[in-house]
């Protein structure tokens, strides 16, 4: 028979601990159970992820899911999404002599840069040039995923801050790995990204 099930909606740029949280939020299982699956190094090697975790390839979308799923199979799940797309892509990011990897950390800072779908791909455009330039990224949201119980408040100390693997003011090249979960355009921004030679960008609240 039909089988009840709870939605849960996974906006785009959201970290594991957030996902967790909304899982927990469904009724679908304890936040804690989804991120000690999703941390579990052994976790990433079994689903083919590169790294140590899962962060960057839980799936922005919104899913329907029965009660009593264990949290192994909504993460694979979640990254079976993410492969869907990412097939799609391969092809222009092998083109661009881009990894999965490159792609995803990217496709996750443009995520936290900007809501507007229209300046994805000229932020792409930003960070792919100072990267072939080698300058720094100088990325806030990368410096910030790397604080550890953040305020909400960037410091000059965190800027200046070397021993942050994640502060891409002070460490040249992409960050160790995804800051959040990108969705299909940010990822598709970093294979096509704006013809554009632009090395900066700045927010201006308009």
């Amino acid at each position: 028979g039909a089988v009840l099930t709870h939605r849960v909606v996974v906006p785009e740029g959201l970290r594991m601990e957030e996902v967790a949280a909304r899982i927990e939020a469904a009724g679908l299982g304890s936040a804690a159970e989804f991120l000690s699956v999703a941390r579990e190094p052994a976790t990433a090697a079994a689903f083919d992820i590169p790294g140590a975790s899962l962060e960057g390839y839980l799936f922005p979308e919104t899913y329907e899911l029965a009660k009593g799923i264990p949290a192994g199979d909504i993460a694979r799940l979640m990254v079976d999404h993410f492969f869907a797309v990412w097939r799609e892509i391969e092809p222009r990011a092998q083109a661009r002599g881009l990894s999965m990897r490159d792609v995803v950390v990217l496709a996750s800072l443009i995520e936290k840069e900007t809501g507007a779908p229209q300046e994805r791909p000229l932020i792409a455009a930003v960070f792919l040039n100072r990267l072939e330039r080698g300058m720094r990224l100088e990325t806030d949201p990368a410096v910030i995923y790397g604080i550890a119980d953040f305020d909400g408040n960037l410091r000059r100390v965190h800027l200046e801050d070397v021993t942050n693997p994640y502060n891409t003011s002070q460490h040249a090249g992409l960050p160790p790995g995804p800051i959040a979960s990108p969705g299909a355009a940010a990822l598709l921004a970093v294979v096509e990204p704006a013809e554009a030679d632009y090395l900066f960008f700045v927010a201006r609240k308009d």
